[in-house]
Formats: structure tokens, sequence, C-alpha cells
């Protein structure tokens, strides 16, 4: 797990880490949580969800020493809160204003097509806002556990020359396919590891007991409001999250002590090939 540290120009006897803030563009809330992590904070990287309603006003915010990804997004999960495509995608439709709620409702009626033209104009989206995008993620790994979506992903990572944030590689014995050989035959870089920790204990452990390689640590960080408590059930686990990265000494200390980067560097080193 050192090749990654040595293609990035990194010493290969400590890891490095990548500390991503995602949720930026669902609400208010979130955008705020996010960029207070990203510029007061612990989080080095975000992503932007681009279908959703504060997509915008995010995209507004970037500046240029913001490490930005694009969030690719084909699912609305919420119950009472929806967003859809931003191309005519007629299968990408649940009947209830949006995207599938269901990563397995979108693999059961999902046209292929549709998703990369749907994802493609996310990208590009971003890029016409003004985002230096430093890579391609995908919410609820909708498009990395089957293969045909992967393949989408992979074209638009090869097109663009960006890196990619993958699932875990225990999942690869789950979904039956090598997702991380398939992205290394294509000359796209990833994090060696991901990690979603889900309490600050979780994150503190994760933390202490870092593998080789690049580890990218992923959590979701949103301001306590009305509006995120009134759509998200979940919504004291983001605001914990952004209290990790802003105000836990505990937190900041151990990633204080070791070397954390962004999707940037990972970029500059995939394009240079």
């Amino acid at each position: 797990m050192t090749a990654l540290l040595e293609r990035l120009g990194l010493p290969t006897d400590a890891p490095a880490v990548i500390v991503s803030g995602l949720g930026l563009g669902v609400s208010h809330a979130a955008n705020a949580g996010v960029y207070s992590a990203l510029r007061l904070g612990a989080a080095t990287s975000t992503a932007l969800q681009m279908p959703c309603p504060w997509a915008r006003h995010a995209a507004a915010r970037v500046t240029s020493e913001d490490d930005v990804g694009v969030q690719l997004t084909v699912n609305a999960e919420h119950e009472q809160y929806r967003w859809g495509p931003l191309t005519q995608a007629p299968t990408l439709l649940d009947g209830d204003g949006g995207f599938p709620r269901t990563v397995d409702d979108m693999w059961d009626h999902a046209d292929v097509d549709e998703v990369h033209r749907e994802c493609r104009a996310q990208l590009e989206r971003a890029r016409q806002w003004g985002v230096d995008v430093t890579h391609l993620g995908s919410h609820l790994d909708a498009l990395l556990l089957r293969p045909e979506f992967f393949d989408v992903l992979l074209e638009l990572a090869v097109d663009a020359a960006l890196p990619v944030r993958l699932a875990p590689a225990a999942r690869e014995r789950q979904v039956g396919f090598p997702y991380r050989d398939l992205a290394a035959e294509a000359g796209v870089l990833h994090p060696d590891h991901v990690v979603a920790p889900r309490r600050g204990l979780r994150l503190n452990e994760a933390l202490a007991q870092l593998a080789p390689g690049v580890t990218e640590v992923v959590l979701h960080p949103a301001l306590d409001s009305a509006e995120l408590r009134a759509y998200n059930p979940d919504w004291t686990t983001q605001v914990e999250d952004h209290l990790l990265l802003v105000d836990d000494s505990e937190v900041g200390g151990r990633l204080r002590a070791v070397r954390t980067i962004g999707y940037a560097s990972l970029r500059e080193a995939q394009r240079q090939g």
C-alpha cells in the first residue's frame, strides 16, 4: 500500500489521510457545516451533489483553495425532501418527484445511457459554475457496486482525468467484480482505504490505527438547524460529525500528527501519468 504514496511523491514510512466532509449542496445546513469544516476545521476535501437544491449556493462559495469534487448523484434518499435529474431521464424518476430513494430501485429501473448522460451533465455543470473539479464520487455508492454503472463512473474519470472514491476493497467480494483492478488498468487513482466512522470513538480509533498508504475518512458535517431536523431523521449524526471536525481537540490532535492531503494531489499524479 505504498505505491500511491510513491506516485504522490510522499514518504512511504507514514500514512496520509484525506478528510472528506460530504453533503455539499444538499441543504443550507450541510453547506454551512461542510465549509466551516473545510476552512476552520480538519476537513481537507468535499464534493458537490449537483442536482440538490442548494448546489448553486455551494458552488458560488467555492474558492481556489478548496478541494472540491463532484459526488455523482442518482438517488434522493429522504422521504419528504426530493431532487431529480438535470437531464431528461424518465428511468431515473420514481414517480414521486425525484430520483429513486433506494439504490436497489435505481439499479432495477435505470437505463445505463440515461445514467451516463445525467452524470456527464452533473460534471459539466460543475465546471460551468467555475468549480475546478478534483475528483469523482458516487452518492450512496450507487455507481460503484454494479458493473454496468461502474463503467459509467470509470469512463467519466478517464475522460476527465480525475481520481475517484471507491468502496472499500472488502466490498469487491460481496459484489463480485474487481472494481479496484479495473480502475488501476484504466490509470484512475483512488485512495487505498476508505473509512466512514459514525461516532467520535470510532473516528479516534480509525486515526490511531491508520493502515499504510492513503486513507480517506468520510463524514457528513452539518449545522444544527430546523431545516436539517425537518428532512433528516439522522440529523444528530451530521451535527456530531461537524463538531468532531471543528471542535474536538482529540481528533484535531490526531490529525495534526499525521500527513493530511486532498484529492488535488491524486489528480496531479494521475495527470502526470
